[in-house]
């Protein structure tokens, strides 16, 4: 029962709902990506998907300085029902805005983050950095 409960106090938060809806969407995501998408901190992205990840919902794995996350691959029955469960119900749900913001985040980035923006703090230092790759990607 404790395993059970661990996972369902997994999701029991709006913010973890909607990490879960997005890797349901585009698969995988670096922490980077849920801090531009999401208008959220890195600690506190790191936070909640460590929560997921503890709760067997996500994998992670660590490329470079960045760590990416999806679904977990091969679930148990119990977390594959909870997972199919979640797919239906988190399909129709509005994330346009998220989405939106997520979209211009990874044009912007191209195949890989620039180091410098996931270090940069808040959203000033993250446009310097974008605006600063944008100049050299134009000279090159």
């Amino acid at each position: 029962m404790r395993d059970l409960a661990a996972r369902l106090g997994a999701l029991a938060d709006p913010t973890r709902l909607e990490m879960l809806a997005l890797l349901l969407r585009h698969g995988e995501l670096c922490v980077c990506d849920f801090v531009h998408g999401m208008r959220i901190t890195q600690s506190k992205a790191s936070r909640h998907l460590r929560c997921l990840w503890n709760a067997g919902l996500v994998v992670d794995r660590q490329a470079g300085l960045w760590v990416h996350y999806r679904i977990t691959p091969d679930p148990d029955d119990d977390r594959r029902l909870l997972l199919k469960v979640l797919e239906r119900l988190l399909a129709d749900r509005d994330l346009d805005a998220v989405e939106a913001r997520l979209r211009l985040w990874l044009s912007s980035k191209g195949g890989s983050p620039p180091a410098a923006a996931s270090r940069a703090t808040g959203r000033q230092g993250t446009r310097r950095v974008v605006a600063k790759r944008r100049r050299a990607e134009a000279h090159a």
